[in-house]
């Protein structure tokens, strides 16, 4: 599978008998797999092929799953809803008595909800099975064409995210170059420092006992090479043909926590500056993660 987003959005229409509908599908960024079903009155049913159906293609992000259906007039038997007539007009006879309104018209009455039902024939309720059918069917539609979409994304964000990866190692290596400086400034520094202090009498083996103690507080290797080890592993993640957002997630924070760590121990001002550069690229390419399946 190549690397998909999560952003995207898909229509697909359909008819059967007398129905017409459209199903769109879009979906937003989510730390997990959330879906929405909405749909006329009467089709809740659907509700469990829309998330079957999400369940089955995604496993990160925010979808929705819009069903608008209209039937054309089919001659269907309107019918008075005598129970619920006579709930409304008990409701309403005190106020009438009282005088507080007058008194409802028949076509009041029968415009109320739920007065007037509208029958199918035999033929149309047998037909119900196969219009849910051939709405089932548009949903995965609108679901594939909502997969190819967040394939598209995924696509362009490829080389984005490669990109910043290979940054990432450039600076590493530009690091690792000025790191192996570290050890000598450092002893000319304390040098300089304990020669201010006491004079000549700072003996050379001092100066290398403290300066090797202070050496090995700033070593950045063990960073340098955690910083090499997850570049292999972020391109491993996006080449591969699972889903990668969470872990690549996770190693962006990974990344960052190296980079902190390096500019902590940096007593160079060029290897902080790489250590700032390295940081500014990390955080791009997390910003980015952040649209990743």
């Amino acid at each position: 599978m190549a690397l998909s987003g999560m952003t995207g959005f898909a229509r697909v229409e359909g008819s059967h008998g007398a129905w017409s509908w459209a199903v769109e599908a879009r979906s937003v960024n989510g730390r997990n797999l959330e879906t929405r079903f909405r749909g006329p009155p009467g089709f809740e049913s659907l509700d469990r092929a829309a998330r079957d159906g999400a369940q089955a293609r995604f496993q990160r992000g925010q979808l929705t799953v819009n069903l608008q259906a209209k039937r054309a007039d089919t001659g269907g038997v309107a019918q008075v809803n005598v129970e619920v007539l006579e709930r409304y007009l008990k409701a309403g006879g005190p106020y009438v008595a009282t005088g507080m309104v007058g008194k409802p018209s028949l076509d009041g009455l029968l415009g109320l909800r739920g007065v007037i039902d509208i029958r199918e024939d035999e033929d149309q309720a047998e037909d119900r099975a196969e219009l849910e059918a051939a709405m089932v069917a548009s949903i995965g539609l609108a679901l594939d064409g909502l997969k190819t979409a967040r394939l598209e994304e995924g696509a362009a964000l490829d080389p984005i995210l490669a990109a910043a990866v290979d940054r990432i190692e450039v600076l590493t290596g530009l690091a690792a170059n000025e790191a192996a400086a570290q050890p000598a400034v450092l002893k000319e520094r304390y040098a300089r420092k304990l020669t201010d202090l006491i004079g000549e009498a700072a003996s050379e083996e001092r100066i290398i006992q403290e300066a090797a103690a202070l050496a090995v507080k700033a070593d950045v290797r063990e960073e340098l090479d955690r910083l090499a080890s997850h570049v292999a592993a972020a391109r491993v993640l996006l080449s591969g043909d699972a889903a990668a957002g969470r872990r690549l997630d996770f190693l962006s924070q990974e990344f960052m926590r190296e980079a902190n760590t390096l500019c902590s121990k940096s007593a160079l001002t060029a290897l902080t500056n790489h250590g700032l550069d390295l940081k500014a690229t990390i955080e791009q390419f997390r910003e980015q993660v952040q649209n990743v399946e």
